[in-house]
C-alpha cells in the first residue's frame, strides 16, 4: 500500500510539474526529422507565446539519423509515448543471401558513408560478434606478460583458428594489417581489455601477441588493474572479430573493407523475414545547457531508447580503469607519492568516459518516467555534470554493453583520478537526482567491469527500490577518488534495492560499493544476495555483498539484509558506523 501510494504520488508531482498549454503529435510515418522538428515548433510556441508544449509521439519506430539535442529554449518541454514508441538509432540490414552455414547482405550506407560497428540484433536478440569461445569456463589463459616489449604470450592452440584469417587477408591484400579487426580481450582483476591485434608469432608451443598502440602504450604502462600470470587463478581471455570464429549459431562478422556482414542464423530465425538492426548511433538524445543557463523541466515519458554502439574500442581499444572509465594515460610511481591521511599513491592516471545513449549535461529537473533503454552499445543514461533534481522513475534497464544508470564526475579528463575532487563553483556537481523504482538486468555484457548503478563524484542522490540482477560485476557503485580527503559527496541515501545474481564475470567486487569520504550517507535496507561463481576470476574468495574501499568515510550502514556478513573495508577512513547488517537483519522491507 506505501508503495502504491508514492508512486500515485510522484504521478501527481508530474502531472502538476509539466502541464502543458498545447499538443504537437509525431507520427513515425513522416520524414526521420519529424521529432526534430516538432521540438523546433514546441520551441517557437514558447518563443511566442510564452506557453509550453507536450509531444506526442504515437507507436512505431522513430529511426534517427544524428541525436535528438535539446537546449535552454527547449525548457519545459514534455515528450510523451503511446506505449510502444521506440527511438532507435539502427539501420536494418535487408537482401539476406545464403552463403555455405552462414547468410551474407551488403550494409547500406548510412547518411551517404559506410559505417562499422560492433553489436547487431536479430529479432529483437542481441548477436554474439564471432569469437573463439562459446563456453566462458573454456577460456584459455595467458602463459606470459612482457611489459618491456609489450608483448602478450598466450598458448599456441589459442592462435590456430585465427591464423587462418591471416592467410585469408593475404590473398585480398589487405596492406600490412593481416588481423584486421581482430580483438583480444583480457580479464583482469577487476575489468577487461579490449586491446586491437597488430600481429601474431608462433614460437613453439606458445605465440606472441602484438598490440596496436594507444592501447598497448596504456596496456604495458597501467599497473591497476593488471593481468594475473605464474598465479594460481591466471588471466583468461578470447579474440573477436575474424571471419575465421564464425563458427556458431547466432554469431556474426562485419568486413569493413567489402561492406558484407555474415551471420549464421539461431534456430527457428528465418533470414529473409528477420528484422536485423544494426547500431549506426552512439547517442540517440544530448540534452546540453552551461552552468549559467541551463536546461530544466523536460521530462521524457513512456519512449522507448533502443541500438547504439560505441565505436572507441575500434579505433583506440578499451583499457579502464574501473566502472568503465577508461585510461588516457597511466603509469606506475618510482617512488610513491605520500599522501596525507592515505595510504602511499603507487601509481597515476587520467581517464575518459564512454558514450551513453542519453547524455545530460548542465540541466536540471530532467525526468525519464516508465521509459525502456534497452539494446545498448554504449552506457545507458547518463548525467554527466552540473545536473540536479533529476528523477528516473519505473523505467528498464536491459541488455546494455556498459554501464546501466551513470550519474556524476569520475575525475574530469585534466585531473589525476586519485586527487580528491572538490570543485569551488559546487554547481558542477550533480546533486539531488533520484533514482527509484527502475529494473536493471543484463548489464555490462560487454565491458564486464562495469556497472548497474555508477554515481561518482554526487551529492544527496537517491537511489531506491531498484530490482538489480544479471549483472557481470557489482550491482550499485556510489563515490569516487580512492582518498578519504574532504571533496564534494555528501548526504547519499541507498535503500530498499534488491541486487541479486551480481558478479556473473568479474570479482573485486560486491552488491553495493563505495568509495571516499561522504559525510551523511546512509545506505539501509537494501537485499543483497545469490552472487555468481564464474570459475575463472582472479580470486575465487574475494567478493563480498557490502564493500567499503580506500577512502570510504563517513558512511551508514544499517539493516542491510545478505545471507552472510561477507563484507569488507578495504583502506577506509573515519566515521563509517556498521550496524545491524546481515541475516539477522529487516528482510521483507522491500515491496
Amino acid at each position: 500500500m506505501k508503495k502504491r501510494l508514492l508512486i500515485m504520488l510522484l504521478g501527481l508531482v508530474s502531472a502538476s510539474l509539466y502541464a502543458a498549454d498545447t499538443i504537437i503529435y509525431v507520427s513515425p510515418e513522416a520524414d526521420g526529422e519529424a521529432l526534430a522538428n516538432a521540438v523546433v515548433a514546441a520551441r517557437e510556441y514558447h518563443r511566442l507565446h510564452g506557453k509550453y508544449a507536450e509531444i506526442r509521439l504515437t507507436s512505431g519506430i522513430y529511426r534517427l539519423y544524428e541525436p535528438l539535442c535539446l537546449r535552454p529554449e527547449d525548457s519545459g518541454l514534455q515528450l510523451v509515448g503511446s506505449g510502444d514508441t521506440h527511438l532507435t538509432g539502427s539501420v536494418q540490414v535487408k537482401g539476406w543471401k545464403k552463403t555455405g552455414r552462414c547468410y551474407e547482405a551488403d550494409v547500406p550506407d548510412f547518411n551517404g558513408r559506410p559505417f562499422d560497428f560492433r553489436q547487431i540484433w536479430v529479432n529483437g536478440r542481441k548477436a554474439v560478434r564471432a569469437r573463439s569461445v562459446s563456453d566462458w569456463d573454456k577460456m584459455p589463459s595467458i602463459l606470459n606478460y612482457d611489459k618491456k616489449n609489450r608483448i602478450l604470450w598466450v598458448p599456441k592452440r589459442a592462435v590456430m583458428q585465427v591464423m587462418k584469417e591471416k592467410k585469408e587477408n593475404s590473398k585480398l591484400n589487405l596492406q600490412d594489417n593481416r588481423y584486421e579487426g581482430l580483438e583480444l580481450v583480457l580479464h583482469q582483476m577487476w575489468e577487461i581489455g579490449i586491446l586491437r591485434v597488430k600481429d601474431i608469432r608462433v614460437e613453439g608451443d606458445s605465440a606472441a601477441v602484438i598490440f596496436h598502440n594507444p592501447e598497448a602504450r596504456l596496456q604495458f604502462s597501467h599497473p591497476w588493474p593488471s593481468p594475473m600470470y605464474h598465479s594460481r587463478h591466471d588471466s583468461p581471455f578470447f579474440f573477436v572479430n575474424s571471419l575465421s570464429l564464425l563458427d556458431k549459431p547466432g554469431e556474426w562478422y562485419h568486413n569493413i573493407r567489402t561492406g558484407k556482414l555474415y551471420y549464421m542464423p539461431r534456430k527457428g530465425e528465418d533470414m529473409s523475414t528477420a528484422d536485423v538492426e544494426v547500431p549506426v548511433l552512439e547517442t540517440l538524445v544530448k540534452i546540453t545547457g552551461v552552468l549559467d543557463r541551463k536546461v530544466s523541466n523536460i521530462c521524457f515519458d513512456s519512449i522507448d531508447f533502443n541500438y547504439t554502439t560505441w565505436m572507441r574500442p575500434s579505433y583506440k581499444g578499451h583499457v579502464p580503469l574501473q566502472a568503465g572509465m577508461y585510461l588516457t594515460e597511466a603509469y606506475k610511481l618510482h617512488p610513491q607519492i605520500d599522501r596525507q591521511n592515505n595510504h602511499k599513491l603507487d601509481n597515476q592516471g587520467w581517464l575518459g568516459r564512454a558514450e551513453a545513449a542519453i547524455e545530460v549535461d548542465n540541466a536540471d529537473r530532467i525526468d525519464f518516467l516508465n521509459c525502456r533503454l534497452e539494446h545498448l552499445g554504449g552506457s545507458g543514461l547518463d548525467y554527466v555534470s552540473g545536473c540536479h533534481y533529476g528523477k528516473t522513475f519505473n523505467c528498464i534497464f536491459r541488455d546494455i554493453a556498459l554501464n546501466g544508470f551513470v550519474d556524476g564526475s569520475f575525475s574530469p579528463e585534466g585531473q589525476e583520478a586519485h586527487l580528491p575532487y572538490c570543485p569551488r563553483d559546487v554547481r558542477v556537481v550533480c546533486s539531488h537526482q533520484a533514482v527509484l523504482h527502475n529494473q536493471f538486468s543484463n548489464i555490462a555484457n560487454e565491458d564486464w567491469g562495469c556497472v548497474a548503478i555508477a554515481a561518482g563524484y554526487v551529492s544527496n542522490i537517491n537511489i531506491e527500490y531498484n530490482d538489480v540482477h544479471d549483472i557481470s560485476y557489482t550491482g550499485i557503485s556510489l563515490g569516487w577518488g580512492w582518498n578519504r580527503d574532504s571533496v564534494c559527496m555528501h548526504d547519499n541515501y541507498v535503500a530498499y534495492n534488491h541486487i541479486y545474481n551480481y558478479a556473473r564475470h568479474m570479482y573485486d567486487c560486491a552488491g553495493i560499493y563505495t568509495l571516499g569520504n561522504q559525510p551523511g550517507t546512509v545506505i539501509e535496507y537494501n537485499q543483497v544476495s545469490d552472487i555468481a561463481h564464474p570459475s575463472y576470476v582472479h580470486d575465487p574468495d574475494h567478493w563480498f555483498y557490502l564493500y567499503t574501499d580506500e577512502g570510504s568515510s563517513n558512511i551508514t550502514l544499517r539493516n542491510n539484509w545478505t545471507p552472510s556478513e561477507k563484507y569488507l573495508k578495504n583502506a577506509t577512513g573515519p566515521g563509517n558506523i556498521w550496524d545491524n547488517n546481515g541475516p539477522q537483519a529487516p528482510h521483507n522491507t522491500i515491496k
